[in-house]
């Protein structure tokens, strides 16, 4: 089994930052491509950001220039560093990651999501 666990979600005012983390752990043998999305209020789940194994980043264009996707290949770990927050990025944000266990088994997993509020 794989887990990921997120991280870092909280309340900051609009133009504040924040960092959320999201770490890997159980029967991973390796990790491919990692991904974060986020769900609005009343919304569908959209996808924010994505990371290739090789480090290859991309974006959703609202987030293009604010939001930076990162990974820590030792760590397991994969970051979103959020910058100059608005309101509308209020959402509850997941990570996602494609995995190959120790099994040598094919898994695309989810976190369970950190609740990010923009708001004054």
């Amino acid at each position: 089994q794989v887990q990921l666990v997120e991280s870092g979600g909280g309340l900051v005012q609009p133009g504040g930052s924040l960092r959320l983390s999201c770490v890997a752990s159980g029967s991973v043998f390796s990790i491919m491509a990692m991904y974060w999305y986020r769900q609005p209020p009343g919304k569908q789940r959209e996808l924010v950001a994505a990371i290739t194994s090789g480090g290859t980043a991309n974006y959703v264009d609202s987030v293009k220039g604010r939001f930076t996707i990162s990974r820590d290949n030792a760590k397991n770990t994969v970051y979103l560093q959020m910058n100059s927050l608005k309101p509308e990025d209020t959402a509850v944000y997941y990570c996602k990651g494609e995995f190959y266990t120790l099994s040598y088994v094919y898994r695309e997993v989810w976190g369970q999501g950190t609740l990010v509020t923009v708001s004054s």
